[in-house]
């Protein structure tokens, strides 16, 4: 009769080593393309890498709790629990980015007026080179992101305009944006946010311009690579707009 408990230690170490292994691609996937090792389709490319080594360390782990459950081996279960959570933190930002990717319109340019897009112009220098162009698209991108954020739209205020813009602006240092330009005349920001794990860069246009009744802000997030910026833009413009709201509420 085999050695159970032996069986479910090799398994254990078995998991725990794929499971090592994909967090490491998934760590170098990040990394090289931060450092220029990689492009878009490469990093993306050892990302799935990544995930086709973390599901198959999750079953095996899994596998192996249930020998060592059974057998009430503790010390089996040891690495094997160790492997699954090394595996489920592995596996969960491309299963993450797949689940977005299926869910969600392949877009990448998020704007909170469809009529007049606030334009990029301080930033054009920035983006020489950037897969995607500058322009927005039109009304086939406007009327998928009607569909998939009907939640995103311009703020009103009725804070007086020159607070708006200086609050906009403060706001948008808060989130950590790079602020390229910065005219009150206009009422024009310009800046740009980088992602925190691939440090992918998106350009951001406030506009804050007179209303009827006080104040109007619009604003537009861009990504420079990717067809897909798996809701990131609508995310970044979501959190903006409320944190600028909850700041124009204690200055008014």
């Amino acid at each position: 009769m085999p050695d159970v408990n032996n069986l479910a230690r090799k398994l254990g170490t078995l998991a725990a080593v794929a499971a090592l292994a994909a967090l490491l691609t998934a760590l170098l996937s990040a990394v090289g393309y931060r450092a220029g090792w990689f492009d878009v389709p490469s990093a993306f490319a050892l990302l799935r890498w990544s995930l086709g080594l973390a599901v198959p360390a999750v079953v095996v782990a899994l596998a192996t709790l249930g020998i060592a459950a059974a057998r009430r081996n503790v010390t089996g279960a040891i690495p094997a629990g160790l492997a699954l959570l090394v595996a489920l933190a592995a596996a969960w930002p491309p299963l993450d980015g797949v689940m977005k990717a299926r869910s969600l319109p392949y877009i990448h340019d998020i704007t909170t007026d469809f009529d007049n897009p606030p334009a990029f112009e301080a930033v054009l220098p920035l983006r020489e080179g950037a897969a995607n162009p500058p322009e927005y698209p039109g009304a086939e991108v406007a009327d998928k992101q009607r569909e998939a954020y009907p939640e995103v739209g311009p703020l009103y205020s009725s804070v007086a305009t020159g607070t708006v813009f200086e609050t906009a602006q403060a706001v948008a240092r808060q989130r950590g944006w790079d602020i390229v330009h910065s005219d009150p005349l206009s009422g024009r920001i310009e800046a740009v946010d980088t992602t925190l794990w691939y440090g992918f860069k998106d350009d951001v246009v406030i506009r804050v311009s007179a209303a009827d009744d006080g104040t109007r802000v619009d604003i537009r997030s861009k990504s420079r690579v990717g067809r897909s910026d798996l809701g990131q833009n609508a995310r970044r413009i979501a959190d903006f707009m409320a944190r600028l709201d909850r700041a124009l509420e204690d200055a008014d």
